[in-house]
């Protein structure tokens, strides 16, 4: 439990995958930590920063999903893009 809350204090910009800009979008839409990211959840985050940043591409929701899975964005498989992109057009 205590492992869990320690990372969940883990600043945005810590996290694999987001870069400095990535970082910085999420932080405007008010997530931080890793904690934050976990609550919101990745297609959430990614259409918050979609609203506000709409040159953000498709590479930020992986890279979001990601960095709750502790992959490289590049490494998520067609399937997991597929669903995820299923989910950012329903909502």
């Amino acid at each position: 439990m205590a492992a869990d809350a320690l990372q969940d204090s883990i600043p945005i910009e810590k996290l694999r995958n987001l870069g400095p800009k990535s970082a910085h979008w999420l932080q405007q839409v008010g997530i931080r930590t890793c904690g934050d990211l976990k609550q919101t959840g990745a297609v959430a985050a990614y259409l918050l920063v979609k609203q506000q940043q709409t040159r953000c591409s498709l590479n930020l929701l992986y890279a979001l999903q990601g960095a709750l899975t502790g992959v490289h964005w590049n490494q998520l498989t067609e399937k997991t893009r597929q669903q995820l992109r299923a989910e950012a057009r329903s909502e």
